[in-house]
Order: structure tokens, then C-alpha cells, then sequence
């Protein structure tokens, strides 16, 4: 009977979760079950074998309880302690986790060091808990208790690697007893060279994996769901463009010059007219249709955090931004061309080049190239000329020949010298790991949208600068915070620092959200170990990206920029009930993760440790145990489907999928 149950369990159903889209896939748990039950799949009697007390009430209810309101004490993690007692790491987290003391917003000048009194912080990172505190002040507000420090190593490992950590790697931070082992691990992630047993790869080479990815959405969008013929982006090229640079953690600003002024071929073989081979060209090939207008907004949205595109047809209704700024920024891209090489049914390349530019009033019979005009038009018809000035105001020559300006690297240097690409990265890297940026949408630095904490995300921005655009650097400010190491659980008196009912964040707790796509495939592979043979960097990829499709065609999106997100439809749901990566995590072939753990002579409580260490980076309380000896007693003494059904409720379990 409990096989059959993997058909129609419920996904990670949130109904206790304070988050509209975590509702929703708990409706559909709800609706998957009452559809298995009117078709005799389960019983309700099974469901609760496996940890369902009623629909809609996950496996292990951890994640859950995160929304409920506790009072701000410390953690405790008493609960667990009859099932950690055998385990050294375990008490160690255990007894840290008592002996936390919650940090306080009513007391001014409260102690800025890190969480459990480390040492040795940047000095950003003791800036950032003192704005952050006084906003908690100022709100009268008090912050949630810290997180238990298995819930922290885990936490970061997937904000800062794209995976959750494996259970000998949170076994050694756990039994790490130096006061800044903390800070020790975020160093670890973010710059050991050394063999990783686990996969045989280096955490610099996970970082610059997870960054790449993470990039190549910002910059080109998801891998398509179906093929798209002459294609103008080699996304290939682009991720190894994007991997090497991440390896070597290349300046940020001249990361973003080097963008937005490649020229050259996108294909590593130098092409039928003799240009060479240069990847970072891909961030535009597919953007200069229409003279470059794709490119334009995007190049302000993604580098400077302004939302210009509304401007091309209109003055912005809701801000100050004027239809003359959008073409304004736009004639910087009018010398610019992306060419095809090849023949029509075959293309072998696409090529950006710099060209000559004459400008509009010299194709109409009038003007001259070194007024080289655009013309776009007003609501009411009216024809209006533009020539290059970047968003601050600063106008260069007008000029359209290319040996006396070339505007595109003008544009590169002003966008480097720009305070808004500083608040721009801050803005979005303090977005990734928060969940939320101090504007809502991170890439939106407007004067319509005011910052959260405009103070600190103008310290933050002019000390990155001064730290050579260092991204590394910037990591380490916001994740060795006081906020970044608090509890998703709320209090009375911060339940509305809730940013889906539209407060602005406060960061008095953390803010659960769920995994990306790549973060699901990542962990999944970590947690059963299917990550030790995976072959070079480049079949990785091409690995993830034909997984990715599966996704985006599940999802039923026909967009690249957001198809991770986990919004309760059916081929969802099946996706990580039925899916291939699922069934081979819960495969009992040799060599797999659950062949190794049902091989061993250890106690079947030891083996069901094994399978919550794995996935979530904890012990299975008291109740949990109860519960899977349940399943081994109806599954009549079969241990490895026991397991089998355990680890698959786990997977599916919002606890896995939800970062917290």
C-alpha cells in the first residue's frame, strides 16, 4: 500500500507557512490527496504513517513551526536531545543551541559581534548590525532568537554553494568548537582549493558553479524548454565565460565593463570572416534587434538597477524617469551590431562588431556624422532627437565615427564610475541571501522606491568600491551578520516584518523562500551522493540545463526569467513526486546513497538519522522515530522499503525544499 502512496502524496504542503505562494502548494497537497483517496490509491491511515496527521500537515513540522509565533528565548532543542545523544556532533549543536542567547533591539549600543560572541568581524559586518539593529529600535520591534547552528551551516552552504552540505561536512562544523568557526567555514566555501572528498571538486569551483548559474538567469534566461533555431546566444560559451570568472573572482566592475563592451565571435572557433572568439559577447548577441532596445533596458536594470523600459513609448508614470532617458542610453548602442555569419539555413556564428554610426538625419539626406542623431517618438506623434547621455546626466561627444569615440565604452565607463552600479550589486547580492533586497524589486534603485535602510546600502556600496569590487568581500559582510544568523521563527512583536503583505523588510527574522531550480537539482545530488562521479564542469552543465528544460516544460512557463518558482500547479507537483531525479535519489542500486545506508549493520534508528542528517542537516526527533518505525512495521519488516518511503517523504517535505 505504501508504494503506491508516491503517486499521489502530497509536495512540501506549507499550509502552517505565513507565505501566499507556500499556500497555494498546500492546496494543491490537499487536492492531490482528496483526488488519491477518491480512487482508493492511500488511506488516511497510510498518511499518517507517514507523518500526514491530517492533509495538508507535513513530515516533520519544523519548517512549519517557523511560522508560528514563540517567545524570544533562546533555542532550544531539547526536543531532539533523546535522538542526539548518541552523537557528539549533535550535542555540541545541541548545547549551542541552548546556551544562545537572543539578540535584543531594546537595548542601544547593544554588542555588534557575531552570533555567539565571535571575534574578529569585518568592520561592514559590525555597520551592518548596528543599522540593522537601530532600525529594529526605531520599529519597536524584537528580533527573532538565532537559528541553531545546524540550521545556519545549512543555510549558508546553499546561499553560497547552491547545495546543502553533506553529512560529513556538517558533522565538521558542528564538532568545530573555536569561537569563529562560523566565520572559518564562510572562508572555507568561499575560497578552499582543496579536494572535496564528497564530489571531487573544490569549493571554489562549487562557488563559481552555483554564481554561474545564478548569473546566466540574470543575464541570458533559463535554458529554453524547446530549441530555438540560430540561436544568437552559445549558452555554453557564456558558462565558461561566466565559470572562469567566478573562479578567479574578477573584479566585479570589470566584469560588468567587459559585458557591455565585448566585440567579437561567440564561438570558440574563429569565424569565416577572421573575428575572434570572445564569450562574453553573449550577454548582448540576443538583444540588439531593434536597434539595440533589449539591450538598453536590460543593461540599466541589470548593471544600475533602474527599470527604464516603460520610457521607450512614455514618460514613466510613477517615477521621475522621462521617455527622452530611455533613447538617451539607447544611442550609446547605436554603433553597435550583432551579425551572422554563416549561411541563411546554417548560421556559424553571430559576431558584435563596432561600426560607424550616421545617425537618422543622414539616412533621411541631412545631418552629419559627427551629429549622429536618433529620432524617437512622442504619445502624440511629435518627433524628438536624442544623442548618448548616461542617467546622470553627463553627455559625451555626439560624434557617430568610431575612431573618435566608440560610445559603447564610454558607456562601460561611466556605468563603472556610476554610484548606482555599487548600490546596484549591494542591492541584489543583500537580495539573495535575505530573500528580499532594501527595494522591492532588487533592481529597482529609483528615487519613486526608497531604500529600507538608505544609510547602510550607500556604506555598503562606497566601502565595496573601495574593497576593488569585491564580491567575495561583500559575502562576507552580510552572511557573518546578526540578521543573516537569525531564526525563520517570529515573535509577537516582529509577525508583521512579513514582506508578502507588503511591509518593508525589516530583517528581524529570516524569510523562508524556496529553492531555485538549480539549488533543488544541486542538493538533491548531495543529499543521496549522486555527485561523486559527474564528469568535467562543461558535461555538468549540459547535464543541469537538459534538467532545467524538463523543469520549465513541467512548469508549463514559456518565460526564462522566473520558472523556479514553486506556485502549486499538477505537473509540479508530479515532477518531484515521479521525476527522474527523485526516483534515482530513493534508487536502492549499488552504489546509491540508500543501498550504502541499508547495507550497514547499524540500528534502523541510526539508518533513519541518516536519511534527516542527509537531506535536513538534523537529527529526527522523538515523534519522527516513532513514526518511521510505524512504516517498518507496516512495510512487515522490510527495512529497505521503509527507507525507501521515509526518504521520499523527506524529499518532499518543505523542509528540504525551503530555505530557512
Amino acid at each position: 500500500m505504501l508504494s503506491s502512496v508516491r503517486s499521489f502524496r502530497p509536495l512540501a504542503r506549507t499550509s502552517h507557512i505565513s507565505n501566499p505562494r507556500a499556500s497555494r502548494v498546500g492546496q494543491l497537497g490537499t487536492a492531490l490527496i482528496g483526488t488519491a483517496l477518491k480512487i482508493g490509491a492511500v488511506s488516511l491511515g497510510c498518511l499518517t504513517l507517514l507523518g500526514f496527521d491530517l492533509p495538508g500537515v507535513p513530515l516533520g513540522a519544523r519548517v512549519a513551526a517557523a511560522a508560528k509565533p514563540v517567545k524570544a528565548t533562546p533555542v532550544a532543542a531539547a526536543s531532539a536531545a533523546k535522538s542526539d545523544a548518541a552523537s557528539p556532533a549533535s550535542k555540541a549543536e545541541s548545547a549551542k543551541s541552548e546556551s544562545t542567547k537572543p539578540t535584543t533591539a531594546k537595548t542601544e549600543g547593544a554588542k555588534t559581534e557575531g552570533a555567539k560572541g565571535e571575534s574578529g568581524l569585518p568592520q561592514q559586518t559590525v555597520y551592518i548590525n548596528q543599522a540593522i539593529h537601530k532600525g529594529w529600535v526605531d520599529h519597536e520591534m524584537q528580533p527573532s532568537p538565532l537559528a541553531p547552528e545546524n540550521e545556519w551551516c545549512r543555510r549558508v552552504y546553499l546561499d553560497i554553494l547552491g547545495r546543502i552540505p553533506t553529512v560529513r561536512e556538517l558533522d565538521a562544523y558542528l564538532s568545530d568548537k573555536s569561537a569563529h568557526r562560523k566565520r572559518d567555514l564562510v572562508d572555507k566555501l568561499l575560497s578552499s582549493t582543496t579536494v572535496n572528498p564528497d564530489n571531487g571538486g573544490s569549493y571554489v569551483q562549487e562557488y563559481a558553479r552555483n554564481w554561474t548559474n545564478i548569473w546566466m538567469t540574470i543575464l541570458i534566461g533559463r535554458p529554453p524548454a524547446a530549441k530555438v533555431n540560430n540561436d544568437p546566444t552559445n549558452r555554453e560559451a557564456m558558462a565558461q565565460y561566466l565559470r572562469r570568472s567566478f573562479q578567479i573572482n574578477k573584479p566585479y566592475d570589470q566584469f560588468v565593463v567587459e559585458l557591455v563592451t565585448a566585440t567579437g565571435s561567440n564561438t570558440p572557433e574563429e569565424d569565416s570572416r577572421g573575428n575572434k572568439y570572445n564569450p562574453a559577447v553573449n550577454y548582448l548577441t540576443g538583444k540588439m534587434d531593434d536597434n539595440g532596445v533589449q539591450a538598453t533596458a536590460k543593461t540599466a536594470q541589470i548593471f544600475l538597477g533602474l527599470q527604464v523600459q516603460c520610457t521607450q513609448c512614455h514618460n514613466h508614470p510613477f517615477n521621475d524617469w522621462k521617455q527622452n532617458q530611455f533613447w538617451e542610453l539607447n544611442a550609446f548602442f547605436r554603433q553597435t551590431k550583432a551579425k551572422r555569419n554563416g549561411t541563411r539555413k546554417m548560421v556559424e556564428s553571430f559576431e558584435l562588431v563596432d561600426e560607424n554610426y550616421k545617425g537618422e538625419s543622414y539616412k533621411h539626406g541631412g545631418g552629419n556624422m559627427d551629429q549622429a542623431d536618433l529620432f524617437y517618438e512622442l504619445r502624440n506623434g511629435v518627433l524628438k532627437v536624442a544623442y548618448p547621455v548616461f542617467v546622470d546626466g553627463t553627455e559625451i561627444d555626439k560624434s557617430g565615427d568610431i575612431h573618435k569615440i566608440n560610445r559603447r565604452k564610454q558607456l562601460g565607463d561611466l556605468i563603472r564610475n556610476s554610484d548606482y552600479m555599487n548600490k546596484a550589486i549591494v542591492n541584489r547580492m543583500w537580495g539573495h541571501f535575505f530573500g528580499y533586497g532594501f527595494t522591492k524589486p532588487v533592481d529597482d534603485l529609483g528615487p519613486h522606491n526608497q531604500p529600507t535602510h538608505p544609510e547602510l546600502l550607500e556604506r555598503l556600496a562606497n566601502d565595496f568600491r573601495d574593497q576593488s569590487h569585491d564580491l567575495k568581500q561583500l559575502i562576507r559582510w552580510i552572511v557573518l551578520s546578526d540578521a543573516y544568523s537569525l531564526s525563520a521563527k517570529f515573535n509577537n512583536s516582529n509577525r508583521m516584518d512579513d514582506p508578502t503583505l507588503g511591509e518593508r523588510p525589516a530583517f528581524s527574522h529570516f524569510y523562508l523562500r524556496q529553492m531555485r531550480s538549480e539549488e533543488l537539482y544541486e542538493s538533491l545530488l548531495a543529499a543521496t551522493e549522486a555527485d561523486k562521479t559527474r564528469g568535467s564542469e562543461d558535461d555538468q552543465q549540459k547535464m543541469r540545463d537538459d534538467w532545467l528544460k524538463q523543469f520549465t516544460i513541467a512548469f508549463g512557463t514559456d518565460e526564462n526569467d522566473d520558472v523556479t518558482t514553486f506556485n502549486g500547479t499538477i505537473p509540479q507537483a508530479l515532477m518531484m513526486m515521479n521525476g527522474d531525479l527523485i526516483k534515482k535519489a530513493i534508487s536502492i542500486e549499488p552504489g546509491s546513497f540508500l543501498h550504502t545506508v541499508a547495507a550497514s549493520s547499524s540500528a534502523p534508528a541510526d539508518k533513519i538519522n541518516a536519511i534527516y542528517m542527509a537531506a535536513l542537516a538534523r537529527r529526527p526527533n522523538g515523534n519522527e522515530i516513532s513514526r518511521a518505525n510505524a512504516i517498518l512495521m507496516h512495510k512487515k519488516g522490510d527495512v529497505v522499503g521503509a527507507l525507501q518511503d521515509v526518504f521520499w517523504a523527506v524529499l518532499n517535505s518543505n523542509e528540504f525544499i525551503i530555505q530557512h
